[in-house]
């Protein structure tokens, strides 16, 4: 397998970004739903959350990287089987993919940061508090975070199940291509 994208099939690297991002955000996706239902008591209350936040601020980058590369290699075109209203969807699906994760990321720095404390990301390194004193910062931006995360894994759900059809149904080479083929 290639590093690159070619006209025809994704390359390794992004191959690897597509589905470590997936694993990650239905990751976190169960991390935060568990967490906001610990007790005060609960040994996990303080680990859980700082947990979440490290790998957060970790996809954050890793979606950074992502964006880069996909300018340095474009994506495959689009199948020649993919009608004119496929196209615009897909365009528009990966759009709102996209757009969604980086609005959950936002919003839980923006959470996490309310209060003007850094976020720690594994005590590795801090990443500061650059946006603070916005009225009812923590509890707006906990709102849309919630809201955007509901939304970005229902998104995600309908994206693998567009890709099951294009298999399936469709019989065309949609998901074989994230996979390199």
């Amino acid at each position: 397998m290639q590093w690159r994208n070619t006209s025809v099939r994704y390359g390794l690297v992004s191959v690897v970004l597509h589905w470590l991002v997936a694993l990650v955000v239905f990751g976190l996706f169960a991390l935060g739903f568990w967490m906001v239902g610990l007790s005060y008591y609960d040994p996990w209350r303080q680990s859980a959350p700082d947990l979440h936040k490290s790998i957060g601020i970790l996809l954050f980058a890793v979606m950074l990287l992502r964006v880069l590369w996909r300018l340095c290699s474009p994506a495959p075109a689009a199948l020649a089987s993919h009608g004119r209203l496929t196209r615009l969807a897909s365009k528009l699906g990966h759009g709102v993919l996209y757009l969604g994760l980086f609005g959950v990321m936002v919003s839980g720095y923006l959470i996490s940061t309310a209060d003007g404390r850094g976020i720690e990301v594994f005590g590795l390194f801090s990443v500061p508090a650059t946006l603070t004193g916005i009225p009812q910062q923590e509890d707006i931006a906990g709102t849309i975070h919630e809201y955007l995360a509901w939304g970005l894994v229902i998104f995600a759900g309908l994206h693998g199940l567009a890709a099951l059809k294009h298999h399936f149904i469709d019989r065309d080479s949609t998901l074989l291509r994230m996979f390199g083929r």
